[in-house]
């Protein structure tokens, strides 16, 4: 597999894989942050960016395989990573694994989800990545707008409106673009259940992140999470969507070097223990988030 990354920076090596649909420039907003402490190695992952697609199923299972055969030819097996979303899972599987990763910050992984849980992800990203698709003539106008990132980024962001219009044309034209997402999509929803770690099996630092108001990965999915990998510590950002790295870029920084530098000490007691967003919240504000992206789409249909 010939993937293709980027490196930035000097020090001790840092991976970052990003989630579905995206690809290296997903972490735009940190990334000259952990540059100027780590040599950070952001890789695209098999069938987004600008790494082509694998020759066989679109998994979990295979694209560890693929990157854990990167990192070997890169002589570069024990590094520590930084996943996001789907991302977030991969390293975790790869944790799991053993031999693989050093010290792993998972933000807001997927997979962890239950019930309703399964088709409410399913169909509001299959619905939004529809969307994005037509959307891409107009694209730079509805990124460029506060009121086009707020319909077009309202599940995946606390606060759409304050990104960046740059980082936010760039995620939408990748997850165009991208071949593997549908299949991928679908494997991540129906396919193979991810499998924890038994305690003890981790021996490196391992923190699972989790935005409070994420409406891809619902808050609610966090404890399962942790009771798979029950060496995992759980850290909460506040005010804060599917991407921490976006919502809250600095909070992020200082937890993934707090994490690979073995200093991390955790959140204030109680923090950890607040109340969770309510699920009937969640999906209300999701369908309104859809609503509007609906709207934008026909809007955009009327003006060709």
């Amino acid at each position: 597999m010939n993937m293709h990354y980027i490196r930035r920076g000097t020090g001790k090596p840092l991976l970052l894989v990003h989630g579905i649909g995206g690809s290296w420039r997903s972490w735009n907003t940190i990334l000259d942050d952990l540059a100027a402490e780590r040599e950070v190695i952001a890789v695209d992952l098999p069938g987004f960016g600008d790494t082509p697609p694998l020759s066989g199923p679109v998994t979990i299972g295979t694209l560890a395989d693929a990157l854990t055969e990167f990192l070997e030819a890169h002589q570069l097996l024990g590094i520590d990573a930084v996943g996001s979303s789907m991302g977030a899972r991969l390293v975790l599987e790869m944790a799991r694994r053993g031999g693989v990763l050093g010290a792993v910050v998972s933000l807001d992984p997927g997979g962890f989800w239950q019930g309703w849980e399964i088709p409410f992800f399913y169909y509001t990203v299959a619905g939004s990545i529809r969307l994005v698709r037509a959307l891409q003539p107009v694209m730079p106008a509805l990124t460029s707008s506060a009121v086009g990132r707020t319909a077009l980024f309202a599940q995946f962001s606390a606060k759409p409106w304050r990104l960046s219009p740059k980082i936010t044309l760039d995620e939408m034209r990748t997850f165009a673009a991208a071949p593997s997402f549908d299949e991928l999509l679908d494997s991540l929803a129906y396919g193979e259940k991810q499998q924890g770690a038994p305690e003890g099996s981790v021996p490196a630092p391992l923190v699972i992140g989790w935005g409070r108001q994420d409406l891809v990965c619902l808050p609610r999915q966090a404890a399962r999470a942790q009771a798979l990998f029950p060496d995992a510590r759980l850290h909460w950002f506040a005010g804060c969507g599917h991407f921490p790295q976006w919502d809250q870029p600095q909070e992020t920084v200082r937890l993934i070097l707090q994490v690979t530098q073995g200093e991390y000490i955790g959140q204030e007691a109680g923090r950890e223990a607040a109340a969770q967003p309510r699920p009937q919240r969640t999906l209300a504000v999701a369908a309104v988030a859809g609503v509007a992206v609906a709207g934008l789409w026909l809007l955009a249909r009327r003006s060709r």
